[in-house]
């Protein structure tokens, strides 16, 4: 993989020219990376298609977070009409390469309470909301339009989309009473390094922000502590949980816990489709790995009382035998 061909002007316009350009390991957007070695300054290559991504969200929310006092990479320059940025190389400390049982309580306190300080935040006014609407749109986009034709061999009827999407507005209902505030969208392990050098909430490196927008508290959260791609040690949900409350003592416990289970149903939901997408339209089958653990969680959020319209619907149209990843998928 090598950078677009804009990229030579550009690198070379900001004293990068004879830089050495190591391609880094994509990831499921379409935006990638490269490391620049033997530059004036560790950096990255960040290149965007332009037709598939507009960097100007990114570039706006790494000033919004980095005024607020967290550490998002700094913008050493752009050129967002060829989705091209040069930014602040954290290195290769990312949480998903460096957590431990050891140091899991560590860096998963320090995680929440970089969330805390993010939400914090005043949300542009502009921001698009993650609401029930958006959150059930996103996750008809992927499990009604992907994951089940695949595995029904049809696409799902008028009816039973609208059953679905009837079963998802009455799952997340509630979650209306609570404040929006501002949301990461994609706060988990593999989108947070960590700077251990760096003092208080600095510690925690935050990329990957530019589809922040105005929802639940709690929806980060749920992204952190049941991360689809990982199995975290036994009790640190629960440690988050009660520690991310402890910081916002605005918020109902009980409402908050309640939202917790039902933004997991629809996150787990959304992915569990994500994962089929990804493989048969993108050439992606390797994410099809994390469907049992995506599909565990989903099931065990199904089995709470709070997540009860979409458990419904599942009785009805899904039987357990079909509840993971289909086989065609992986073809």
């Amino acid at each position: 993989m090598t950078p677009p061909p804009a990229a030579t002007d550009f690198l070379a316009a900001h004293g990068f020219a004879a830089a050495a350009i190591e391609a880094l390991p994509g990831d499921a957007g379409f935006r990638r990376y490269f490391r620049l070695h033997r530059g004036p300054r560790p950096a990255l290559l960040l290149a965007a298609p332009p037709d598939r991504e507009d960097l100007g969200p990114f570039l706006r929310m790494a000033g919004i977070l980095r005024e607020g006092g967290l550490s998002v990479p700094a913008i050493l320059a752009a050129d967002p009409a060829h989705g091209l940025a040069l930014i602040e190389d954290f290195g290769e400390r990312l949480y998903a390469g460096v957590l431990t049982e050891a140091n899991a309580e560590a860096l998963y306190d320090a995680a929440t309470d970089a969330l805390a300080t993010l939400q914090a935040l005043p949300p542009p006014a502009d921001l698009p909301p993650w609401d029930k609407a958006a959150m059930a749109g996103a996750a008809a986009a992927t499990f009604l339009d992907w994951w089940w034709p695949a595995s029904f061999g049809a696409p799902a009827s008028p009816a039973l989309r609208d059953e679905f999407m009837a079963a998802l507005a009455s799952l997340l209902a509630p979650l209306a009473m609570a404040p929006a505030c501002l949301v990461h969208r994609d706060y988990f392990a593999g989108n947070l390094f960590w700077l251990a050098e760096r003092e208080g909430v600095k510690k925690v490196g935050v990329i990957d922000f530019q589809d922040a927008a105005r929802g639940h508290p709690a929806y980060d959260l749920v992204s952190l502590v049941e991360d689809a791609r990982r199995d975290l040690p036994a009790g640190i949900a629960e440690r988050e949980i009660r520690r991310f409350l402890g910081a916002r003592p605005d918020l109902d416990p009980g409402a908050f816990r309640a939202a917790c289970v039902a933004l997991a149903a629809v996150r787990h939901l959304r992915v569990a489709g994500l994962w089929v997408r990804l493989a048969l339209r993108d050439g992606k089958p390797g994410y099809l790995v994390h469907g049992p653990r995506t599909w565990a969680r989903l099931a065990a959020a199904l089995a709470r009382p709070e997540a009860a319209p979409l458990a419904a619907f599942f009785a009805r149209h899904v039987p357990p035998e079909r509840r993971g990843s289909p086989a065609l998928a992986a073809a």
